[in-house]
């Protein structure tokens, strides 16, 4: 079986080009490169990973690229171009040949507009990535969750996935079996069945412990959450990922990816062996 961690990040850290990295953010104040992801993927037994962008900017879809042509361990890359642009075709034209694009994304949980996945010339590079068979990443909050199931249905044969469960308020989450049955996972949980109902979304196991009490978390503070994202999706649509470096905020690599291997354990083992590998090879055609 061959373990494939389905979201992380590399950057050589500037303060203008990463102004998202806040005072509170100081751990990520520095480089993420692959030499340093190599031996904690060997650590958690996984041959590989998708590296996503960090920045909305060409010359670092570029760059990632260069990286995957540098180490097999960097089995896709999900990179950024302008969606928007008149000059999409063209963009996508001179990363056509490079055959670990496997997909691309764009920052939506930071647009102002809430439905800015709904403009019509972002739809309209939506509409160009069949041509070039990549995949679209959705980051988004929540709230965005209903608009991203009407963006989904006007693109029926378009891969899509889900990136970190649209981050959920896992913070507020408890252990105790009287919290888990209150209506915080509300209106969240309906809204994820909602985009699950569409067959071509898959979603991320991503992403979960910065959005819960940062080093402050239990295993089974996201098991309500991996309840209802394996009831919405099932084990044939749902793929691991570390989103390593931001993860180490909250966790190191390994406690990170524990969380889903451990909760995988009262699945079968194929089941087990599609979220943790088979099922993003199958995505991003790895």
């Amino acid at each position: 079986m061959v373990r494939i961690d389905a979201h992380q990040h590399f950057w050589r850290y500037d303060p203008t080009e990463y102004a998202w990295i806040s005072d509170e953010m100081t751990v990520l104040k520095q480089d993420f490169l692959p030499e340093h992801l190599l031996p904690l993927l060997a650590n958690a037994g996984f041959a590989g990973s998708v590296a996503v962008q960090a920045r909305q900017s060409l010359e670092e879809t570029k760059w990632l690229l260069e990286l995957a042509d540098q180490y097999d361990s960097i089995r896709a890359v999900v990179g950024w171009v302008d969606l928007c642009s008149n000059q999409l075709p063209t963009q996508l034209e001179a990363f056509a040949k490079k055959t670990k694009l496997a997909g691309v994304r764009h920052v939506l949980q930071d647009e102002p507009d809430d439905e800015f996945m709904l403009r019509p010339n972002f739809r309209r590079g939506i509409s160009r990535l069949a041509e070039f068979d990549l995949t679209y990443d959705l980051l988004i909050h929540p709230r965005h969750l209903r608009t991203a199931v009407k963006l989904v249905k006007e693109f029926p044969a378009q891969p899509f996935v889900l990136d970190h469960i649209a981050k959920p308020p896992i913070s507020k989450a408890k252990s105790s079996m009287e919290e888990i049955a209150k209506p915080e996972l509300s209106p969240w949980r309906e809204d994820i069945q909602a985009l699950a109902e569409l067959p071509n979304v898959y979603c991320k196991l991503s992403g979960m412990v910065t959005e819960a009490r940062w080093r402050k978390w239990q295993s089974e503070d996201f098991h309500p959450f991996l309840d209802i994202v394996f009831a919405a999706f099932g084990p044939e649509r749902l793929m691991i990922g570390s989103d390593w470096p931001v993860c180490t905020l909250s966790g190191n690599y390994t406690s990170t990816m524990q969380i889903v291997i451990d909760f995988l354990k009262q699945f079968t083992a194929e089941q087990q062996a599609a979220v943790l590998g088979a099922n993003c090879a199958a995505f991003y055609g790895i």
